[in-house]
């Protein structure tokens, strides 16, 4: 690897304080080098395992994660804001999907015979070696679950290029997987700057990348990936819609929109972004939706009663705020929010708040027609039909998740078929699970993650011909 200028320290700050509270130096050259070999060495040896030594492995990190469900999420909380309980539930998440692929992968990886004119036709999978996984602060445990299970599993090993926000959950998984007995090299983090990536992905030890982030992130890595001839999947977020047609059950539609909007404080790929009322529905369901957004409690993440923490950080706050604004300006309709939030500490400490906010009357030219909104703010249209509904919904770069409301069979048909999604949940919030594949089409990305599909991503899908 040429040499890499250090860059400036990893730093944990508490968004909900703004407090410093850990920093870390960038891992220099020959760190690096020595991850590498490592990666290799392990790589070399992991793939020999049998599927029994795997799937103990995984199941021993679901044990851990079980027995520490408070520690582990108070360092999430305290590392990027997300709600106490949420984190929590993303700790009990990441154990569930280590648990299912122990128990599935080894079926879902057998030899499948194919009918040729030979003996015997086999495709057959095998692993590929390191994957270097590039990957976001605002599911910190289960994005790197993601990809480290299924890896895991194949007979991979994992390099982990955490976000610099959260160092200290990066650390806490290689700890993890080292508790649990993995060998050195399983999993490793890479504390670096991005100027290190580039080097790291050409270099012939690590065999692919996956990157879950902005598109223009992924878009960087992947041509450094395709120049140096490796494979890559990317989840690079949405602005997913969330359809209300008149036989929709508001009742369950209007708290699961309300969840669906401002979990992890809206700051989530899958997220329910813009919300398409049909007009029969839309009086109602924009009382009932305004008014609930408007009553959610926002403050100290550790906070039981808190149900919006804080953003990532003071420039995320500004990137949502300037997007608002700009909506105003042009004429958009503020129904609730639409400005910061000073924090639980006082003006002295006013932590990285926004307000649950829904804007109606968007236009085109205004920036939240056409950018992720990455935090608690919901953009409202009524629609005249359901032609409208989904031409609205598909009119975007976007093509992650989707969900529609409706008890009408015909119309749950024509939205599945016709969104441009790589999901639609259908009377449901879209969520990721280990049972299905997660990813995206268009600008949301490329490759799957989870289920079966996750699993033959960084496969070497082999055919075995035999006269």
């Amino acid at each position: 690897m040429s040499a890499a200028a250090f860059g400036p320290p990893i730093a944990t700050v508490n968004p909900a304080t703004g407090e410093l509270l850990e920093s870390f130096e960038p891992y220099d050259d020959a760190r690096v080098e020595a991850c590498l070999a490592a990666a290799a060495s392990c790589a070399a040896e992991w793939a020999h395992s049998t599927f029994a030594e795997r799937s103990r492995l995984l199941v021993t990190a679901a044990e851990l994660l079980e027995g520490e469900v408070p520690d582990i999420a108070h360092v999430v909380t305290t590392e990027m804001g997300k709600p106490f309980a949420q984190a929590k539930g993303e700790v009990s998440k990441c154990a569930a999907g280590f648990r299912w692929f122990a128990e599935h992968a080894e079926a879902m990886l057998q030899d499948k015979e194919v009918t040729v004119d030979a003996s015997l036709g086999l495709v057959t999978y095998q692993p590929i070696g390191a994957v270097l996984a590039i990957m976001p602060w605002n599911f910190p445990l289960w994005q790197v679950a993601r990809f480290l299970a299924p890896a895991v599993m194949v007979g991979n090993v994992g390099l982990l290029k955490h976000a610099p926000s959260v160092p200290r959950t990066a650390l806490l998984l290689e700890d993890l997987f080292r508790r649990a007995g993995a060998p050195d090299g399983l999993l490793q983090t890479l504390l670096i700057g991005t100027d290190q990536v580039p080097a790291i992905i050409a270099d012939d030890r690590v065999a692919a990348v996956t990157l879950t982030g902005s598109v223009g992130a992924g878009r960087a890595v992947a041509a450094q990936a395709g120049a140096a001839g490796k494979k890559v999947v990317l989840e690079l977020g949405g602005s997913d819609p969330f359809i209300v047609l008149p036989s929709a059950d508001l009742d369950r539609a209007v708290p699961v929109a309300v969840q669906a909007r401002v979990q992890n404080g809206g700051q989530s790929c899958i997220a329910a972004k813009r919300f398409i009322v049909h007009a029969d529905v839309a009086a109602e369901f924009t009382e009932r939706f305004v008014g609930a957004m408007a009553a959610l409690s926002v403050g100290d993440p550790l906070d039981p009663a808190t149900e919006v923490g804080p953003l990532i950080n003071a420039a995320a706050v500004d990137t949502i705020e300037a997007q608002v604004e700009d909506a105003r300006a042009k004429g958009a309709t503020i129904l609730c929010g639409g400005e910061r939030v000073v924090g639980f500490a006082g003006p002295d400490q006013p932590g990285c708040f926004y307000a649950p906010t829904v804007i109606t009357g968007i236009r085109p030219g205004m920036r939240v027609a056409t950018e992720e909104v990455f935090g608690p703010v919901a953009l409202l249209y009524a629609v005249a039909d359901a032609d409208e509904a989904l031409a609205l919904a598909n009119d975007t770069e976007f093509g992650l998740g989707s969900s529609v409301w409706t008890t009408d069979p015909d119309e749950q048909q024509r939205f599945v078929a016709g969104l441009a999604a790589g999901q639609v949940f259908v009377n449901g919030m879209t969520v990721s699970m280990p049972q299905l594949p997660f990813g995206g089409i268009k600008a949301s990305g490329i490759g799957r993650e989870l289920g079966s599909y996750g699993l033959h991503e960084f496969c070497n899908v082999k055919s075995v011909w035999i006269a």
